[in-house]
């Protein structure tokens, strides 16, 4: 065993050595606005050569550190989860050749080397929540690795119709090109596969049911890889989207996807999917400040939110480890007394989530909704905007309700602790990113300094939203006032928002459904109908019946087979004569 827990920690020394060295790598770079763009040829043969090639921005340095550093913990935290696992070498593998696809994916400038990483993304985590093996995970393997083939053929497309412009290094045309029809039909199929990995509507229903796999892949998962991959792609194909109907197409569905979020974590009761859903909710909160235009604001909610996220998986990872892989809320509470450690992270990584002040998610939260107050923005939208945040805070006090406070609900023998120090280092270790990631990183990106001038309402209005959602999510939750759940009182509402809008029936029976009704018409009219009527089956009978035929004449009768002989003799002269 000690080899196997050498090979975590080996894995996670590299890791945040490469991440601090990337980080300081990324503010020379971002100080000095430098780019690099390395190209390595790989094989010359005649006129032909196949080039590998990278781009390393301040944006790409910073994202990499920031993944490596959250995969650095998570393989930490992983030593102590999964001890029970005799293959945690292998987990520790898969989770390394997923690290190495969205490296992959972060440095290419080039839409072939982006493919290697995408499709790495794609079946390593396949591989991933297929990993505890039983009915549930495989399902929602397949749902996962299906819904991702669509974005997988979209860019597959965006590769042919690249071959129009000469080269596959997509940043080289995007400025020149941007109002080309073709670049714009290019843009359309990029935003498509965006949107299956960061599982916007109608694509959402892949990403809750991944929650089959381990919690510390969910915590890598939902923080800075497999579900950024499409906003970070989006974020290099950001010129596309400004002024275009690509980017009002994105508005609405992004918007409509973080308030579907939002509503559905509200009914939810499974831990790991109501953080799931948060994700989802701030997939269409950076996708929809993406299609205004603020790319870069896009980018910094990206990196905080990745923060508290990893944060928020790894503190639930710890309190389904103490439960004995209980995830139903309401089995839990008074969670606080036993576990003060977690809880508190737990509550930090919450805040930060709500846009909590001074917090990491305040920084990027709070100035991406003023620049929607600021920005020409239609009604609707800015509803969405707003309404989703004050859902955020809703489901999050409802999750701290519920498995916080009151008295424990599960069974009364218990083992509930905070004495698992590797896992409590990486929970430690993020807490305090999830404090001061967000003024540290706003300090060291915003260099143009802007004026946001509002009145003072609607200066408070994100405030008053966040304690209004906060307060609300506290009266549906509390089962003592009044003696009565309210949420049971929307309780048929919940049929319709609790199931994310019927999206997971539509996306597995809804697809397959009918194909096969089709499939079982067609193989009764026609496998098992006329076409086997009038063709094996009477074939067959026909063949038999003649068989049966020819064998009454050969029964061993002398006078038959004379008569058949002077038959055959008879017409054997006749065909001579005839052919002479």
């Amino acid at each position: 065993m000690n080899y196997l827990v050498n090979y975590c920690k080996n894995s996670f020394y590299i890791l945040i050595s490469i991440s601090f060295t990337l980080f300081i790598f990324s503010l020379k770079f971002l100080l000095t606005d430098l780019v690099y763009f390395i190209e390595w040829e790989i094989v010359s043969l005649h006129s032909m050569s196949i080039v590998m090639t990278f781009l390393f921005d301040w944006m790409s340095l910073m994202f990499m550190s920031f993944v490596l550093l959250i995969s650095s913990l998570v393989i930490f935290y992983s030593n102590q989860y999964m001890e029970a696992d005799y293959n945690v070498n292998r987990f520790i593998l898969l989770v390394l050749m997923f690290v190495f696809s969205m490296m992959m994916l972060i440095i290419s400038p080039n839409l072939i080397s982006i493919l290697l990483g995408w499709d790495g993304l794609g079946l390593v985590s396949y591989c991933l929540v297929i990993y505890f093996q039983n009915v549930k995970s495989y399902n929602a393997g397949m749902l996962t690795a299906l819904s991702n083939r669509i974005g997988d053929v979209a860019l597959l497309l965006a590769i042919a119709w690249m071959l129009n412009y000469g080269s596959w290094n997509y940043i080289f045309y995007l400025d020149i090109m941007k109002n080309d029809m073709e670049m714009m039909i290019i843009g359309g199929l990029v935003m498509l596969a965006a949107m299956t990995k960061s599982a916007q509507i109608p694509f959402s229903s892949w990403l809750p049911a991944a929650m089959a796999a381990p919690t510390p892949v969910s915590a890598l998962v939902h923080s800075s890889t497999l579900v950024t991959a499409g906003v970070y792609l989006l974020i290099r194909f950001n010129i596309l989207l400004e002024n275009t109907f690509l980017g009002q197409f994105l508005l609405l569905v992004s918007g409509l996807t973080m308030f579907m979020a939002g509503l559905g974590a509200n009914f939810e009761f499974d831990l790991k999917k109501i953080i799931a859903l948060s994700t989802l909710s701030q997939l269409g909160l950076m996708m929809s400040i993406l299609s205004i235009g603020f790319y870069k604001l896009a980018f910094f909610h990206l990196l905080t939110h990745a923060l508290f996220k990893a944060l928020l998986f790894m503190c639930a990872g710890v309190i389904i480890h103490n439960t004995k892989n209980a995830q139903d809320i309401r089995f839990m509470g008074g969670l606080s007394m036993s576990m003060p450690l977690t809880c508190s992270c737990f509550n930090i990584a919450n805040l930060a989530l709500c846009g909590m002040p001074f917090l990491a998610g305040f920084y990027s939260k709070d100035l991406i909704l003023e620049m929607v107050m600021l920005s020409y923005m239609n009604f609707f939208s800015f509803f969405l905007f707003f309404f989703s945040t004050g859902l955020t805070v809703c489901y999050s006090f409802r999750l701290v309700f519920y498995s916080m406070t009151g008295d424990f609900n599960s069974t009364s023998l218990n083992m509930l602790n905070d004495k698992g120090w590797t896992m409590s280092f990486s929970i430690f270790f993020l807490m305090v990113m999830a404090i001061i990631g967000g003024s540290m990183l706003n300090w060291l990106m915003s260099f143009n300094p802007e004026m946001i001038c509002l009145p003072f309402y609607m200066k408070m209005l994100t405030l008053f939203v966040c304690i209004t959602g906060g307060f609300m999510g506290y009266l549906i939750s509390n089962v003592k006032l009044f003696f009565f759940n309210k949420s049971i009182e929307f309780y048929n509402f919940s049929f319709f928002s609790g199931s994310m809008w019927f999206m997971p029936v539509i996306s597995t029976i809804g697809v397959v459904k009918w194909p096969l009704i089709l499939g079982m018409y067609s193989y009764k009219s026609f496998d098992q109908g006329w076409s086997e009527y009038f063709g094996g089956q009477m074939l067959y009978k026909q063949l038999k019946n003649y068989s049966l035929y020819v064998q009454e004449f050969q029964n061993n009768n002398l006078k038959i087979y004379l008569l058949s002989y002077m038959l055959w003799v008879i017409i054997l002269v006749m065909m001579t004569l005839f052919l002479k």
